[in-house]
């Protein structure tokens, strides 16, 4: 017995001391942190400097940043993986793809744009191969839901950002279109909820790490003349315990994680966060606490509950409750989008109002994304025009 304690004893102190697991310059960076940190200016200031910068309509429309990921798509990424394509090919196949979705929300007539997100393997791993302190697995899939799987990555070690990660193609996208294009990231606590993650040391901590790296894209996608950035945080809600006396814990560093990302962005950048899988009501105060300029959150399938939510607690800043459906290639049809839209616009004010999907579009095809786009789009406008009207 002793000698088998003995040998996990040196394993655990060989693990602590290998290269990478604690980095002085990730420490004493977060060690340097402060309250300011963690803390834009006060939205008003935010809100007055992104209106005079975008120039957005009542009741902007946008998507969340996935489209189909097509059979070329996948093909093209498993021969460059395989070494079939060179960098430069696999590269001028994706532009390709790119050009197609951003010349596809500009004929739809969307007013803030996404890139589509084709060289995306997936929204957490994607992010695992280019920061320090992950490995990702070739053969390591579980089960997420129903028939879909995927490859958590393995978090070991002090995480840092040793390049851009995103800012090219968003740099790409942005010169193809004189629209706002939305720089794409997916924010620090869905990167460990769906990661293993080290547990030698508080969640928090790794999530602050994580943070950081992602503040620094952030800065990056800004110097390239991103205006919009959306943080994605869709396991938000999942991770949350079950225990209701651990639950105030993991709300404060969760919250804090997303708050040390975008708080270093300019008051005219609007940072976007996306919600999903969830009831949103138990946490309506966390999302409060996020602090970003616009949230967007799934709706569609409630019909419209959040918005009571958002009414009931006040919800000051912009919103975008879904009105896609997007778990189904159901298209919704132009009159449900606006009675959607018209049961929103009575419960939130309408300046606060986004209109977009419930979620990425990733598992669609494009036939059914294309109309169910227009009809939003032709909804909105429907919409916009009743408003008009009744403000005369």
């Amino acid at each position: 017995m002793q000698p088998a304690i003995d040998e996990a004893t040196r394993i655990i102190a060989s693990r602590a001391a290998a290269d990478g697991v604690r980095r002085a310059e990730v420490r004493n960076r977060t060690a340097a942190l402060t309250a300011a940190d963690f803390s834009r200016s006060v939205y008003g200031v935010r809100e007055a400097a992104q209106t005079e910068a975008l120039h957005l309509p009542p009741l902007p429309t946008t998507t969340i940043g996935s489209f189909p990921q097509t059979g070329e798509i996948r093909t093209a990424r498993a021969r460059a993986n395989k070494g079939d394509l060179t960098t430069e090919q696999y590269e001028q196949l994706m532009k390709d793809e790119i050009k197609r979705v951003v010349e596809l929300q500009e004929e739809l007539g969307f007013d803030v744009l996404v890139h589509g997100e084709p060289e995306r393997n997936d929204m957490v791993q994607y992010f695992a191969e280019n920061l320090e302190g992950f490995d990702v697995t070739v053969h390591g899939w579980v089960q997420s839901y129903g028939s879909r799987c995927t490859r958590p990555s393995i978090l070991w070690g002090d995480v840092t950002r040793s390049a851009p990660i995103t800012v090219e193609w968003a740099r790409y996208a942005q010169s193809l279109t004189n629209k706002p294009m939305k720089g794409m990231l997916t924010g620090p606590v869905t990167i460990l909820a769906w990661s293993f993650v080290r547990d030698d040391q508080p969640l928090g901590e790794t999530a602050n790490q994580v943070a950081l790296a992602l503040r620094d894209e952030i800065a990056d996608l800004e110097a390239a003349g991103i205006k919009v950035i959306q943080v994605d945080e869709p396991a938000l809600r999942e991770l949350l315990p079950l225990r209701k006396a651990d639950q105030a814990a993991y709300l404060d560093w969760s919250v804090k994680s997303f708050r040390l990302a975008t708080a270093g962005a300019a008051d005219a950048t609007q940072v976007h966060t996306h919600l999903c899988y969830s009831e949103f009501g138990a946490i309506i105060d966390a999302i409060d606490g996020l602090d970003a300029d616009v949230t967007s959150i799934e709706a569609a399938r409630s019909r419209m509950e959040v918005v009571h939510d958002l009414e009931s607690h006040g919800f000051g800043r912009g919103v975008g409750p879904g009105v896609y459906d997007i778990h189904s290639p159901r298209v919704p049809g132009e009159q449900e989008v606006t009675e959607l839209l018209s049961t929103a616009v009575k419960h939130v004010p309408s300046r606060q109002l986004w209109v977009n999907p419930d979620c990425g579009l990733k598992t669609r095809g494009y036939a059914e994304t294309e109309e169910s786009l227009r009809n939003l789009v032709t909804a909105t406008r429907t919409v916009r025009a009743e408003l008009l009207e009744a403000a005369k």
